[in-house]
């Protein structure tokens, strides 16, 4: 029997030395994500680093574009991490299908895409061909707390369970 996309995440996490960090509160009146049917629907997330200074400013002012793709891997982790706080388990992720990436960036940045990578290279990382999607990179004046990067995530489940 052949590793569900999912389940190879967590082994593969390992693997690059990396680990999903703890859940935090939402910031706002919602919730993490919403199962519907076989999908999961992930609230917008910005970077975090455990016991480090928060991200604030633009990417091609404060930030580089190369500190953005780094901030978008970091928000990958925290996307992973509210999928597996919702479904119990990431085992029950079958594929990702689209994300929506945020930078805040100065106006006359326009790698925005480039910045994006760093969520969709980590995910393709860990997940193989089930982790490349859809996607939309776009350019914001401002994102809460001045946050560099904000990502968005849709995810296929294995089954409507849950």
């Amino acid at each position: 029997m052949s590793i569900s996309a999912g389940a190879r995440i967590e082994a593969n996490l390992a693997q690059l030395g990396l680990e999903l960090p703890a859940m935090s509160n939402p910031v706002g009146n919602y919730v993490k994500g919403v199962v519907v049917g076989n999908m999961l629907y992930l609230s917008g997330a910005g970077p975090h680093r455990p016991g480090q200074a928060t991200w604030s400013g633009k990417v091609g002012r404060e930030y580089t574009l190369e500190q953005g793709y780094e901030a978008a891997g970091h928000v990958c982790l925290q996307l992973l991490a509210a999928a597996k706080h919702i479904l119990g388990e990431l085992s029950r992720i079958k594929r990702v299908v689209k994300l929506l990436g945020f930078v805040n960036c100065t106006e006359d940045f326009v790698d925005h895409p480039r910045v994006i990578n760093g969520c969709s290279d980590l995910l393709v990382k860990l997940m193989g061909d089930a982790g490349r999607h859809a996607r939309s990179a776009v350019g914001m004046q401002q994102l809460p707390g001045g946050i560099p990067v904000e990502i968005e995530m849709i995810v296929e489940l294995e089954d409507s369970a849950g």
